[in-house]
């Protein structure tokens, strides 16, 4: 997917996330389009979203607490300049879970980068309580 065709869909997904978001203001799929749309962009709201007593599980480390998950979201942010998230495919709700694929942008210190992943992240009485995530290059 070229740099255009990732805009193209981050404005399509803003659009069926803005519909979404008229019908469904505090559900499970508000709160992820604020994780993916708020969250990672850079707005401060980690306190706003998930509980106090988070976990978040990365491959290499669990994150605790929304400070630190708003520490690595903003250390992500630092080493990726323009992060930009496309979702792909969902968001998908069963239950208390929500899961969804993405592709993001952004660039290093050596240039352009592209990720793809997915997101599930289990919800309890309208904060994310758990958050699971698998990230590649490409």
């Amino acid at each position: 997917m070229s740099e255009h065709d990732v805009m193209t869909q981050r404005r399509r997904t803003a659009s069926r996330a803005a519909a979404a978001g008229r019908r469904d203001t505090h559900g499970p799929h508000a709160l992820y389009q604020r994780w993916i749309n708020e969250l990672w962009a850079g707005e401060p709201i980690a306190r706003e979203i998930v509980s106090g007593d988070f976990v978040g599980h990365w491959p290499t480390r669990d994150i605790r607490g929304p400070d630190d998950l708003q520490a690595i979201v903003d250390q992500t942010r630092r080493e990726l300049r323009e992060l930009m998230f496309v979702v792909d495919v969902g968001p998908f709700v069963d239950g208390d879970l929500v899961a969804a694929h993405w592709i993001s942008t952004g660039c290093t210190k050596r240039g352009p980068a592209r990720f793809t992943g997915n997101d599930i992240l289990r919800m309890v009485d309208g904060r994310i309580v758990e958050y699971w995530t698998g990230a590649s290059p490409g």
